[in-house]
Formats: C-alpha cells, sequence, structure tokens
C-alpha cells in the first residue's frame, strides 16, 4: 500500500502508463514469513526523487532470461515457476544468472479479476 500511495502522491510511474513489476528475494514456500522478501516495482524514466515512503529506485540488470506467461491468480505462479526449474532448465543446458527471478504483472488488479491476470515470469541465464 506503500508504493500505491508513493505512486499516487508522485506521479512517477503512472500505473497507466508504465510497467510494472515483482522481485521475489527468496521463495515464499520455503522461507519463513518474516524473512521473506519482495519488492513491488513500477517503471520510471528518471531518479527516483526524495520522498516520504521510503521508495527507491532497484535496476533489473539487462541479460538472457527464460520468459514464461503465468495466466491466473499470482497465488499459483509456483505452477508455473517449479517446471522451469525442474524440467527445463536441466533439459536445456543453460546456467541461471546469481539474480533472482522477477514478474512483468501485465494485468493489474481490480482492473482484471485475478483468475484472468497475466504476469511473464523472467527467469535470469547466463
Amino acid at each position: 500500500r506503500t508504493f500505491i500511495k508513493w505512486r499516487m502522491q508522485s506521479g512517477q510511474s503512472p500505473v497507466a502508463s508504465s510497467r510494472n513489476f515483482g522481485i521475489p528475494y527468496n521463495n515464499p514456500d520455503t522461507t519463513p514469513p518474516e524473512a521473506f522478501r519482495f519488492a513491488i516495482c513500477g517503471e520510471i524514466h528518471e531518479a527516483v526523487a526524495p520522498n516520504e515512503f521510503g521508495v527507491h529506485e532497484i535496476v533489473i540488470p539487462a541479460g538472457r532470461c527464460v520468459v514464461v506467461r503465468h495466466v491466473g491468480s499470482p497465488d499459483h505462479i509456483g505452477e508455473t515457476i517449479y517446471p522451469i526449474y525442474r524440467d527445463w532448465l536441466p533439459a536445456s543446458g543453460e546456467e541461471l544468472r546469481d539474480q533472482p527471478l522477477f514478474f512483468n504483472y501485465l494485468s493489474v488488479y481490480p482492473e482484471t479479476p485475478q483468475d484472468q491476470w497475466q504476469t511473464d515470469v523472467y527467469v535470469p541465464l547466463q
């Protein structure tokens, strides 16, 4: 909610014209809730101005990624992610880059019902 307030007040990352990202720094299935870290991000075109919300810039480094589209609630995104690591990665001969995966939210709630959300999952590769 803090990020949404910053977005509305600053005008630096309008929902209608900016891409929306999420970066999970841990696996929520294996990380205790108090240790889980997740960054909610919005595309910007200028430096983030100092603000009372604690919002700061995070740069997603450029590089190769495997991209898979998840359709449905983010609560079930693991059903799209796990096959990448379990099946595709070992068969592909590719290696992971030392970066967390990230999400590009193509749909947002409440404009789109969660069961129809489209989210591109990016897994960074060497």
